[in-house]
């Protein structure tokens, strides 16, 4: 089946992808490496890390410049399916 659906982003647009999940050491730098397999251009100014009021969660802002929707899909279905992400917003 051809998906010939037309994205209503604009592109290339700098797009917002929030990550969260369980609060450990390295999973900042997880969820920066899965982007980076998707995002080369990537820069450190581009990341901003939230802890949640416990300290059990974080939640990493990521801006990427996305050129397609397809590159969108692709972040979102390896983020989503990683075991130690909770939630892709």
């Amino acid at each position: 089946m051809n998906d010939t659906r037309e994205s209503a982003i604009k592109f290339p647009c700098d797009f917002p992808i929030k990550v969260m999940g369980k609060s450990a050491h390295d999973f900042d730098t997880l969820v920066v490496q899965i982007v980076r397999r998707h995002v080369a251009d990537l820069t450190e100014d581009a990341i901003s890390v939230r802890a949640s009021t416990g300290g059990n969660y974080v939640a990493l802002t990521v801006t990427v410049r996305a050129h397609s929707q397809q590159q969108l899909d692709a972040l979102y279905t390896e983020l989503s399916g990683h075991e130690r992400v909770v939630m892709v917003l």
